[in-house]
């Protein structure tokens, strides 16, 4: 997932540079600010009368397929991947796609949530995150993913906008307006939805008009996508602290210091969540113990994590800003092998089957075999890779982040 400032150094101390990054991060969200909160009604009625897509194992359908957040594909992928289309984007792509049934769903820098034919890369319909923009001015990009169901596509902007769009004409349903900027991408359970800003909230609202249900304050800007478990969610954020929190209440359950920011979305396992670090850590986390069960770090090199981990019952798997991807005991936490790129790893990396496929800063595309590490395969898609793949539907979509950047979709010609 990527963040904040695209250029910031990879050499300043990781507490000095989280502090430097939650205060860029302020900055650029001043003028979201300076609006108080409003919502827009829902869309006219003609929207709803177009059959939405319905989501089934084979889709990828948010961030990190799914509540729990594992960053797991339950399709298929053929043994070699080939390139079937790409799709030109203006200023690059951040975040992850969504894949439902026929139709790929993105969105970019530039402003636009795009929902394309998965087979043939052809646009189905386009949508801007602003009406009537100034054409001297850019209007506001997302770098948070977008969430698909059959009944919405769901995604926050730069201007801290959270919008919902029908999946299958991109007319806006409704619109609800935080007081900073949206980078985390939303999950969903029942009839509420949930996601963070850098107003130091984290929200909940009414999926059916997106009416405020609850909204919970922390102490930082909140980055993360809340995972969700049960009626539980939980924040980590700029704060140092995990909290979980009641859904049904919006009140916290319990809050466990950290000592130390987070950027990357937690992954849960059972009682246990893995996240990676700014203090260069790889931690699982009993959540409803409130303890620190295992603590992973390079010996050789500490830097942060903005990766956001992908986990099965024996692996957990995230990219590091040491420029490596790193596969550790699910339950222990000890090393099983790592592989150096030549680029930051922010990129979450995706499990399906034994294969892992993750984005570098250094423009590849990776395939990993699970088991042992050794590179599978790689392709160089000629851009800087923050965004994380999509695999579903037995294919893998990724994007590449500059002026140049592009959608890509790779599967079986």
């Amino acid at each position: 997932m990527r963040v904040l400032k695209r250029n910031q150094s990879n050499h300043l101390p990781s507490r000095i540079a989280a502090v430097a990054l939650c205060l860029i991060a302020f900055s650029l969200s001043l003028s979201a600010a300076e609006k108080p909160a409003e919502n827009k009604p829902a869309a006219k009625a003609d929207a709803s009368a177009v059959p939405a897509p319905q989501t089934n194992p084979e889709d990828w359908p948010s961030f990190r397929n799914g509540n729990l957040q594992q960053g797991v594909a339950k399709t298929t992928l053929p043994e070699k991947l080939e390139l079937l289309w790409e799709y030109p984007s203006s200023d690059g792509i951040a975040s992850t796609a969504a894949i439902v049934g026929d139709k790929v769903y993105m969105a970019g820098l530039n402003g636009f949530v795009e929902c394309l034919e998965l087979k043939t890369g052809k646009p189905v319909w386009k949508y801007r995150s602003i009406e009537n923009p100034d054409p001297k001015k850019f209007a506001p990009g997302f770098k948070s993913s977008p969430l698909v169901t059959a009944d919405g596509v769901y995604i926050g902007d730069e201007d801290g906008v959270f919008h919902a769009l029908h999946p299958a004409t991109g007319k806006q349903l409704w619109t609800f307006k935080t007081d900073a900027e949206i980078i985390s991408s939303a999950n969903i359970t029942g009839d509420k939805i949930l996601f963070g800003s850098y107003d130091n909230f984290l929200y909940c609202l009414n999926v059916k008009d997106g009416s405020l249900a609850w909204k919970f304050e922390t102490d930082g800007y909140v980055n993360c996508s809340p995972a969700i478990v049960d009626h539980f969610t939980f924040v980590t954020g700029c704060d140092e602290q995990l909290r979980v929190i009641d859904i049904d209440t919006g009140k916290q359950h319990s809050q466990m210091p950290l000592m130390t920011y987070l950027i990357a979305s937690p992954a849960i396992w059972e009682e246990d969540l893995y996240v990676g670090t700014y203090a260069s850590e790889i931690i699982a986390v009993d959540w409803k113990d409130s303890k620190v069960d295992w603590r992973y770090k390079d010996p050789k090199k500490e830097y942060p994590y903005h990766s956001s981990a992908a986990i099965t019952e024996t692996h957990v798997v995230a990219g590091g800003r040491d420029k490596q991807v790193h596969c550790v005991e699910r339950k222990t936490g000890k090393p099983i092998w790592k592989f150096m790129t030549r680029g930051r790893v922010d990129s979450s990396p995706v499990i399906v089957g034994d294969r892992v496929f993750v984005g570098s800063s250094d423009g590849n595309l990776y395939e990993f075999d699970l088991k042992d590490g050794k590179n599978l395969w790689k392709k160089n898609l000629g851009d800087d890779i923050t965004a994380s793949p999509a695999i579903g539907q037995g294919h893998l979509i990724i994007g590449t982040e500059s002026r140049n950047g592009a959608l890509y979709c790779f599967g079986k010609k």
